[in-house]
């Protein structure tokens, strides 16, 4: 059996949220991408995430950067 079931999420990009759990709990912010497939959102400036880069070619450097890590919908909570 396959399942047809549409994820439907109520939160949309732009949105003012509250984070209920986790590190950064009690901080709000704006939503700046819904993941609809993973009920996951990406809130700005939220969650940095560390990523390590190797360098691809030879003369290249490797480089330390962050992005923002998503958040699962459960742990959010919308602002009016």
């Amino acid at each position: 059996m396959i399942n047809n079931k549409k994820n439907k999420i109520c939160i949309k990009k732009g949105d003012n949220v509250k984070i209920i759990s986790g590190i950064n709990k009690n901080k709000t912010g704006i939503i700046s991408k819904v993941l609809v497939k993973k009920n996951k959102v990406i809130i700005s400036n939220m969650c940095l995430q560390t990523k390590h880069i190797k360098p691809k070619r030879e003369g290249e450097k490797g480089q330390i950067i962050q992005q923002e890590a998503p958040i699962h919908i459960s742990n959010i909570q919308v602002n009016n």
